[in-house]
């Protein structure tokens, strides 16, 4: 297994706040694979894709997927068989939302499959894993050999009673904000940033 690499960064407007991406430790025969923490937050995202093209696909085959844990907030599923339930309505949103920017950032005509599964594995209850979905899952996809491009940066910012926005919510700040949306994009060669999807 490679090296593991680490990058982190202070998120701007909010100094409390710090962003950090890890690759090297876990996944290793994934195509790609990113472990993103915000807090205590942390979401494993890994990409694989097919060797070969879909036969008779004649749309882009990418599938986004999100594993909520129980571990993952200190909980044992207490049902007789211990298993994890079925996704969630939040685990189903963020594939949605994660699968919005992604797609159009693969090459016109690119029919190999591609699988993003994105595995909470840390929930402190208290910051929003969907967006560091998206971006874990941008830097996953930019280190492997998937053609894809990137890489796609994605915020939720919330507007405060106060009157002053406020980036990356916790949960406690989106509830006593008076508005909120996502937003990702990329930036373009010429320096400018293509808004890939807004979500309000």
């Amino acid at each position: 297994m490679a090296e593991a690499i680490s990058v982190s960064g202070g998120v701007e407007g909010a100094a409390d706040k710090v962003m950090s991406f890890e690759t090297g430790k876990l996944a290793g025969l994934a195509d790609g694979a990113v472990v993103g923490r915000l807090g205590d937050t942390m979401v494993l995202v890994t990409a694989t894709a097919s060797r070969r093209v879909r036969e008779g696909a004649d749309f882009f085959p990418l599938t986004v997927d999100i594993e909520e844990k129980m571990y993952a907030a200190g909980k044992i599923p207490g049902s007789f068989f211990r298993r994890e339930a079925r996704a969630g309505e939040q685990a189903i949103l963020t594939c949605r939302l994660a699968d919005r920017p992604l797609r159009p950032a693969f090459p016109d005509g690119f029919r190999n499959e591609v699988h993003i599964v994105g595995t909470i594995i840390g929930a402190d209850q208290e910051n929003p894993y969907d967006v560091l979905a998206i971006n874990a899952a941008s830097a996953a996809l930019s280190i492997s050999p998937i053609p894809f491009d990137g890489p796609i940066g994605a915020t939720r910012i919330a507007y405060s009673a106060d009157g002053e926005w406020i980036p990356h919510p916790t949960y406690e700040e989106v509830t006593d904000s008076a508005f909120e949306m996502v937003v990702a994009g990329r930036l373009l060669d010429d320096g400018d940033v293509a808004v890939m999807m807004v979500e309000a």
